[in-house]
């Protein structure tokens, strides 16, 4: 982890207390630079000429033109010459400048005047300090006076006119720079805030699309990071409520289709023997699949609660060894039912037929599927209870029941109804058919050429003895 990711994952009171530090610190350097460098901003500002600390030229000539009538004192003790002399150092001397008069020849002091600033400077003072950097402008020239000429020493401290203006404008800048990162950081705060308070509003109206941005990995980067996992649970959630409400309705559509076909050809068989029109040695097998028929409404309505296993991929069928005969009667079974509703049914040449049906018989009785029975059976009512709602009467039932590579294949081709459009679909019975068959591990393939349709299902086979795949 670098320093910035180390950084990062701080806590924010840990991050503003570090904060304030390194901007003190800045602002504390800042300031001690700009404290040491004040001549040279004081310089630049005389070049500029944007100020004029003291003007040298214009002093000496207001100094010459006095000089000529005044006498020095000539000595330090001659009181009535200093008195003399001292309206020639009000004239020069001010607030900030001093003058001395000394003779030229002996060197001795006649009289001077300092700046009364120099009585401000006291040791350790913000304007002793700043005149130290600051220094003073100093000079020396021999000045004609009415009793002779003397050597005049001129100095000026006028640049102790910058110190306080310097000093406040530099507690200004570092107070301002100090607070700019204290600034700054908060803005950051708040701009991660704001982040959040807007994922927040967006899930309170709905979004749960938009992702909640990263915050970093500080107390805001956890509630962000917190909230966005929230969102992602609340999204599945709700995924989940529409699959398990869609699949509520489906199982619904689904059980009242899957009852709807048994009950119709139980329906058929009871108007058959209602009528009489069945043969004497018929009815008692129209009679038995009624009540195989009864049998099968039955054992659906009691697993009608389980029924939910054809929308959820993680339930599973309950799939056992099945003999392959269970389907062959299975299909026989549908296939009279829609010979009696009107259809011509075209079945394989081991299928129908006497010595046909006994060579399936022998074949049905030596392979075996792993299949649950009551899907068989709901598969194919669901493919017949299709072929009587959209098959049309005029053309063949083609139905085939034969082994291909290790494989056993159900082929059911009719020809569709030119009305179809007119009846109602949800494609219900379909989906319940590709889902189950899918739960025994088959394939269902569905072919539309023209105006013939052909569903066809595969299943894996195992030998009935020793339970190996063939």
């Amino acid at each position: 982890m670098d320093a910035a990711e180390k950084i990062g994952s701080w806590k924010i009171r840990t991050k503003m207390i570090f904060l304030l530090f390194v901007m003190a610190a800045i602002s504390i350097s800042l300031f001690a630079f700009l404290w040491r460098h004040q001549v040279d901003a004081a310089d630049l500002l005389e070049r500029a000429g944007i100020v004029t600390w003291f003007d040298s030229d214009e002093f000496l000539e207001k100094a010459e033109a006095a000089a000529k009538y005044y006498n020095v004192p000539e000595s330090e003790d001659d009181e009535d010459g200093k008195k003399a002399f001292e309206p020639f150092l009000d004239l020069l001397v001010d607030d900030y400048t001093g003058v001395s008069i000394y003779g030229i020849d002996d060197g001795l002091y006649r009289y001077g005047r300092t700046p009364k600033i120099l009585n401000h400077f006291i040791f350790g003072s913000i304007l002793a300090s700043s005149q130290s950097i600051l220094g003073e402008q100093y000079g020396d020239i021999p000045m004609k006076f009415a009793n002779g000429t003397y050597d005049m020493i001129y100095y000026s401290y006028n640049r102790s006119k910058f110190t306080y203006p310097y000093v406040i404008a530099s507690i200004i800048l570092c107070v301002a720079v100090f607070l700019s990162g204290i600034l700054i950081f908060l803005g950051r705060m708040m701009k991660r805030v704001s982040a959040v308070k807007d994922a927040i509003v967006r899930m309170s109206v709905g979004d749960l699309s938009s992702h909640v941005p990263p915050c970093g990995a500080d107390e805001i980067g956890v509630v962000s990071k917190e909230l966005d996992i929230l969102r992602q649970t609340l999204q599945e959630n709700i995924r989940r409520e529409n699959e398990s409400r869609q699949a509520n309705r489906d199982l619904i559509t689904a059980v009242s289709h899957d009852l709807r076909t048994p009950l119709t050809v139980l329906n058929g068989y009871l108007e058959v023997l209602r009528l009489k029109r069945a043969e004497p040695e018929m009815q008692e097998k129209y009679i038995r699949r009624c009540l195989e028929k009864a049998g099968d409404i039955k054992a659906l309505t009691d697993r009608m609660f389980d029924y939910a296993l054809v929308y959820e991929e993680e339930e599973t069928a309950e799939l056992k060894p099945l003999s392959i005969s269970v389907i062959s009667d299975c299909l026989r079974e549908n296939c009279d039912f829609i010979r009696i509703a009107g259809f011509t049914v075209s079945e394989d040449d081991r299928w129908g037929a006497e010595s046909a049906a006994c060579r399936l018989s022998d074949y049905a009785s030596e392979g075996m599927i792993y299949g649950d029975e009551l899907l068989i059976k709901r598969i194919f009512s669901n493919l017949f209870s299709n072929i009587l709602k959209y098959g049309d009467k005029r053309g063949e039932v083609s139905v085939k029941l034969y082994p291909e590579r290790a494989r056993l294949k159900i082929s059911i081709k009719n020809r569709i109804r030119e009305d179809t459009a007119e009846t109602e679909s949800n494609r219900i019975g379909l989906r319940s058919v590709k889902r189950m068959v899918e739960l025994h591990h088959g394939e269902l393939y569905t072919f539309v050429d023209t105006n013939i349709y052909h569903v066809c299902i595969t299943f894996d086979m195992i030998h009935k003895y020793s339970g190996l795949s063939v």
